[in-house]
C-alpha cells in the first residue's frame, strides 16, 4: 500500500512538472516569473551604481532563487521517468548548471564571474513554445529546414568561399597599410560588410577596394534572397501538404492525416 501511494506521488508530480505540452500550469507560470526576476537581479548586478547600493538585497534574492531552483531540480529528479535522461538532457543540464555558479562563489569565496550562466535559465521560457497552437509551425519550420538542408549545406559553403576570396582580394588590394594587416581580419571586414553590418573598423581606402566594396555590399541581397527563397519554398510545401493532405513520396498515396509519420499503404516513412 504505501509503495502504491509513493509510486502515485511520483506519478502526481511527474505530471506537475514535466507533462505541461499542452497547457502552461500554475507551476510553470511561477516557474517563469522565478525565471524573469532572477534573470533581472543577475542584470542589475553586473551594474557597479546599483550592485554597490543594492548589494545585500540583491545577493539575499541571489540565494533565495538558488534554494528554490535546487529544489526544483530535486523535484525533477526524484520524479523524472528517466533520472538518467533528465540529468543528460537539455533542459537537464541547463538547470544544473543553472545552480551551480552561487555555490561555486559560496565554497571559492567572493562575486563568482559566472553566475551569469544563470541567463540561460531562460532557455526555459520556451517551454511556452509547446503549447498546441505552437507546436504546428515550429514543426513546420524544423520540417523546412531538414528538408532543405541540402541545399542550405551548400549555399552555405559558397557564401564561405566567397568570403574567403574576397577577403584575400581585399588583403591584396588595400594591404597593412589600410588596416588589411592579414587575411582572417579581412575576411572578417567581408563577413561585416556582406551582413550588412557595417563596424567602420576596417574601411578600404584605394578606389578599387571601394569598388570590391560595393560588389559584395550588392551581392548580400543576393545572398540574402537566396536563402529566403529556399526556406520559403519549402514552408510553402508543407504547408500546401497540411491543407491538402500529406502525400507518399514513395507510393504517392494522398490524404494522410496531418501527424501522419507513416504511409498508411507501404508503410514508409512519409
Amino acid at each position: 500500500m504505501r509503495k502504491i501511494k509513493k509510486e502515485g506521488w511520483k506519478n502526481n508530480l511527474n505530471q506537475a512538472l514535466f507533462e505541461t505540452e499542452n497547457k502552461i500550469t500554475a507551476f510553470e507560470i511561477i516557474l517563469i516569473i522565478f525565471i524573469l526576476i532572477s534573470s533581472l537581479a543577475v542584470i542589475l548586478e553586473s551594474i557597479p551604481a546599483v550592485e554597490s547600493r543594492y548589494g545585500p538585497a540583491l545577493l539575499a534574492a541571489e540565494w533565495f532563487f538558488t534554494i528554490v531552483f535546487t529544489v526544483e531540480y530535486a523535484l525533477r529528479i526524484i520524479s523524472a521517468s528517466s533520472k538518467r535522461g533528465y540529468l543528460f538532457s537539455f533542459y537537464g543540464s541547463i538547470d544544473f548548471i543553472s545552480i551551480i555558479p552561487m555555490y561555486l562563489s559560496f565554497i571559492i569565496g567572493g562575486p563568482h564571474p559566472f553566475l551569469i550562466i544563470r541567463l540561460f535559465r531562460l532557455l526555459r521560457l520556451f517551454r511556452i513554445f509547446k503549447l498546441s497552437k505552437y507546436v504546428v509551425e515550429a514543426e513546420n519550420i524544423l520540417k523546412a529546414l531538414k528538408a532543405s538542408r541540402a541545399k542550405l549545406v551548400v549555399f552555405v559553403f559558397m557564401v564561405l568561399t566567397v568570403l574567403v576570396m574576397m577577403g584575400a582580394l581585399m588583403y591584396l588590394v588595400e594591404g597593412r597599410y589600410h588596416g588589411f594587416t592579414n587575411i582572417p581580419k579581412s575576411i572578417y571586414w567581408a563577413v561585416e560588410t556582406m551582413t550588412t553590418v557595417g563596424f567602420g573598423d576596417i574601411v578600404p581606402i584605394t578606389p578599387l577596394g571601394q569598388a570590391i566594396s560595393s560588389v559584395l555590399m550588392l551581392l548580400s541581397y543576393v545572398v540574402i534572397a537566396v536563402f529566403t527563397g529556399i526556406l520559403s519554398a519549402e514552408m510553402t510545401r508543407i504547408q500546401f501538404e497540411h491543407r491538402a493532405g500529406r502525400f507518399c513520396r514513395h507510393c504517392n498515396t494522398k490524404t494522410h492525416d496531418a501527424d501522419a509519420n507513416y504511409c498508411r499503404k507501404c508503410g514508409k516513412k512519409i
